[in-house]
This record gives C-alpha cells, sequence and structure tokens, in this order.
C-alpha cells in the first residue's frame, strides 16, 4: 500500500510540477489533508475487513460511505432531477443488496464476533471513505491537482508512521517490494490517482451528491471481479443488486 501510495505521490509532484500548479490560494489545504487522513484510516479498515471477510460483501458495505457526501450536497442546496433521485435511491439499494449476507458455509466455520467483525471495519471504513469524498470535493473547489498532492502526501507520511510504529513494536525487519511486485503497482498507483482525479473534477462539473454516487459504485465492478477471478459466487439476490447499480447509473446519467 505505501509503494503505491509514494509512486502515485511522485506522479503527482511531476503533474504539478509540469502543470505549474503550484502557488495560489491555500483554501483546500486542511481539506486535503482531511481527505488524506480520513482515506488512509478508511483503507486500513476496508483491508483489515477484506482479511477477514469475503470480498464481495465488505466492498459494498464499504461504498456505502456515498451517503455522507451526498447528504452534505443535499444539505449544500443539491436539487438533483427527480429521475436522479430515483437513480440514486436505486443504486443505494443496489449496492446493498450486493452486499447481502455471506455464504452459510462459511459463517458456519465462524463464532458470533469473527462474524461480526469484517462488517464492523466494512462499516467504519465506509463513514471514513464518506468523510475523505467530501474532503475532496471541497479542496477541489479550489484545486483539484493540489488537493491530490497534499492528501497523497498525508497518505504517504501516515503510512510510513504506521509501518514503522508497527515494526519497532513487532522487531520484525521491513521488507521491500520485489521486483515481481512493481507492475502491481504502478497499476495500483495509476489507478487510484486517475480515479481521484477524475472523482476532483466531476465534483466541480456536476452536482456533489450525484458525483458522489457515481464514484462510489465501484463495489458492483468489485463483485464482479470477486465472482471471475476468485470464484466468490454471488447469490440470486447479489445479482439483482448490480443490477439495481446499473440502473441507478443509467437513471443519473439521463438526468
Amino acid at each position: 500500500m505505501r509503494a503505491a501510495q509514494s509512486v502515485s505521490l511522485l506522479a503527482m509532484v511531476l503533474i504539478v510540477v509540469l502543470s505549474r500548479s503550484l502557488g495560489g490560494p491555500l483554501d483546500y489545504l486542511p481539506f486535503a489533508i482531511g481527505a488524506g487522513v480520513t482515506g488512509m484510516i478508511g483503507l486500513s479498515s476496508f483491508y483489515a475487513a477484506l482479511a477477514s471477510g469475503t470480498m464481495g460483501v465488505v466492498a459494498p458495505i464499504a461504498g456505502l460511505g456515498v451517503v455522507v457526501p451526498v447528504g452534505v450536497g443535499v444539505a449544500d442546496g443539491d436539487r438533483p432531477a427527480a429521475i436522479q433521485v430515483l437513480g440514486i435511491v436505486v443504486a443505494v439499494a443496489g449496492a446493498i443488496l450486493v452486499s447481502g449476507p455471506e455464504r452459510a458455509e462459511e459463517l458456519d466455520q465462524l463464532g458470533r464476533a469473527e462474524r461480526r467483525r469484517p462488517l464492523v471495519l466494512a462499516a467504519f471504513s465506509a463513514l471514513a471513505f464518506g468523510l475523505a469524498l467530501t474532503f475532496m470535493a471541497r479542496g477541489s473547489d479550489t484545486s483539484t491537482i493540489m488537493t491530490i498532492l497534499v492528501m497523497r502526501a498525508t497518505n504517504v507520511a501516515l503510512a510510513g508512521a504506521a509501518i514503522l510504529l508497527i515494526a519497532r513494536r513487532s522487531g520484525a525487519a521491513l521488507r521491500g517490494p520485489t521486483r515481481s511486485d512493481g507492475l502491481s503497482i504502478v497499476a495500483i498507483a495509476t489507478t487510484d490517482t486517475t480515479a481521484n482525479a477524475c472523482y476532483g473534477v466531476a465534483t466541480q462539473s456536476s452536482l456533489l451528491s450525484l458525483a458522489a454516487v457515481l464514484g462510489s459504485l465501484y463495489p458492483a465492478m468489485t463483485s464482479l471481479l470477486a465472482w471471475r477471478f476468485h470464484h466468490e459466487r454471488l447469490a440470486p439476490m447479489q445479482k439483482i443488486g448490480v443490477g439495481l447499480v446499473l440502473f441507478g447509473v443509467a437513471a443519473i446519467a439521463a438526468g
């Protein structure tokens, strides 16, 4: 995670230099730092949830953090069209269905506390992700590029501090990424930075409530990829949820 964040930070520094984005108002700064802190908290909770739960279940729950920026957008005066409101409701309902209960055979092997842990972690990451999305949108009001740069620098600093603290307490030696990890790290850094940039620009081009919903529908894709590559089975209700998410996206776009 830290390696990918570092690569992303270096790319953002290059983009900032080439675009001559340094200077200007610093109104984005507190929001960018807030996005970095809450984003790292959300990501850590999300990975911890994935380590103890099923990807196709954990990811959709984490995606429900969209409720936070949607609420902020509506409170600030966002007034989506009727069909877009329908799309938001249907998309969120679909995400909930996609995050349906884990398979019975898996639950039979877990205690009550073990069953609850990934769900609690996923819910906590949803709140943190929702706050991060809101802070990113607010920072992008001033500068999308500088918001992402400061956010990524905050991510790297926090990740580095956490790794050093854990290593010191455990006495374990730090291990850097191997050569075989290189392609994955670059892919993660590229897609993550591109997604953040697109979201920041989108919040300036449309209502925050709409951009946040569209930017948070990745759980449907995650569930499909988990089904395709990790052979995680989707229950009939989860398949319906994926369909509702797609319908919701179409409704929002149609508005």
